[in-house]
């Protein structure tokens, strides 16, 4: 409800609680800010509350990020009657309980990927909104940034023909120094798998792009199988893998290969996606994330390769209300773009991705994960029937 001292044709105020004070809960913080100032929006969000189990980081965090309070249990977040959507930027191993609560408690939900860190949370995540008629969406991202959207708008176009082969590839050094100590990403319960994390976002826009990931095949190797526990200084077992890569078939016939590292030195968070269709080629590169590489098979010979697309235009997508053509739009934008697209239609307009789209993803990387423990083909189809929930 707008204030009293609110203008008569001011958008009516939507309070959010962010779940979680880490780099993704400043990444959402800076999302719901910065976004009325680059689209006319049906409501005004306002950072409600925080929650952090760590009582003076969290609210420090507060202070950093313009959120009003900050609270040491989320629950309390969740019960507050100002908060109205739930963002939930925690480990993935604690979405599932996060969002049935928020679910029950009648509010909107935004969760961050992977949707759970296995099948059967996330599908309890999923009931939990369904059941409640609440709405949800998850958290990724990437489909905001203008080149990788018009990358999508371009496929759909048929500017390449038909879709046969995708790749897709994620590389950092994350867990390159195995000095690291344990903490929370190296237990897979917590943490989620590599494929989880990373393949989550790759998954996510091989999906939207080329269609249904139907079978996989895939291998994972965990090269520093302990960690040094800094509490007891014991050796901690690491049960999250290093690297993993997939063979990947879609429904529509075409073919993937999917590729996810934690261990690639002087990688810091690089990935790229390429799509070739029957009459030409698109490829996004992070490392350059204003462009997009474009080949026409029906070009003339004497244009013969690939161009580089400025993914900046007033007429690209997601670039609406951001800079002029050449200054370029960065990785903040993305979370800007996502906080404005949901906000958009508040209350009665249809989120997308929604956390449905995160148990597709889900279940694509279940299947990923059991192919690389069993060494063999496995049918997506077969992981889900057989998944206990």
């Amino acid at each position: 409800m707008a204030s009293a001292s609110a203008p008569r044709d001011a958008p009516p105020v939507v309070g959010i609680g962010i779940v979680g004070y880490g780099m993704m809960g400043k990444a959402h913080c800076y999302g719901y800010t910065l976004a009325p100032h680059v689209r006319p929006l049906a409501c005004r969000p306002r950072l409600c509350v925080i929650s952090g189990r760590n009582r003076a980081a969290v609210a420090q965090a507060a202070r950093s990020y313009g959120v009003k309070r900050a609270v040491g249990d989320w629950r309390a977040l969740v019960e507050a009657p100002e908060v109205e959507i739930v963002d939930i930027c925690t480990p993935p191993g604690t979405h599932a309980e996060i969002v049935a609560a928020a679910a029950v408690a009648g509010k909107a939900v935004i969760c961050e990927k992977p949707l759970a860190a296995d099948y059967a949370d996330a599908r309890r995540a999923v009931d939990a909104v369904n059941a409640a008629g609440v709405p949800n969406a998850i958290g990724f991202n990437y489909r905001r940034l203008p080149a990788v959207s018009l990358m999508k708008q371009m496929i759909d176009e048929g500017r390449i023909g038909e879709p046969r082969l995708w790749r897709g590839t994620w590389l950092s050094d994350e867990f390159l120094d195995p000095e690291i100590p344990f903490d929370w990403r190296f237990r897979r319960t917590l943490g989620a798998s590599t494929i989880a994390d990373l393949g989550a976002h790759l998954i996510d826009l091989a999906g939207w792009m080329v269609g249904e990931v139907v079978a996989v095949a895939a291998q994972s190797k965990t090269y520093v199988s302990a960690r040094r526990d800094p509490k007891s200084g014991a050796s901690a077992e690491v049960d999250v893998e290093d690297a993993s890569a997939a063979l990947l078939r879609f429904r529509s016939g075409a073919v993937g290969v999917l590729e996810t590292a934690k261990i690639a030195p002087c990688r810091p968070c690089d990935f790229v996606v390429e799509v070739n269709g029957t009459d030409g080629t698109l490829r996004f590169d992070y490392a350059r994330l204003n462009e997009l590489w474009y080949g026409d098979v029906r070009d003339s010979s004497h244009l013969y390769g690939m161009r580089r697309l400025r993914a900046e235009h007033a007429s690209h997508p997601e670039t609406a209300g951001w800079w002029p053509i050449g200054q370029g739009i960065g990785y903040g934008a993305s979370f800007v773009n996502q906080a404005a697209d949901l906000l958009q239609g508040w209350p009665h307009g249809k989120w997308t991705p929604d956390l449905a789209a995160g148990l597709e993803v889900q279940a694509v990387c279940t299947a990923i994960e059991q192919a690389a423990r069993e060494e063999r083909w496995l049918e997506v189809a077969d992981v889900i029937a057989n998944a206990t929930v």
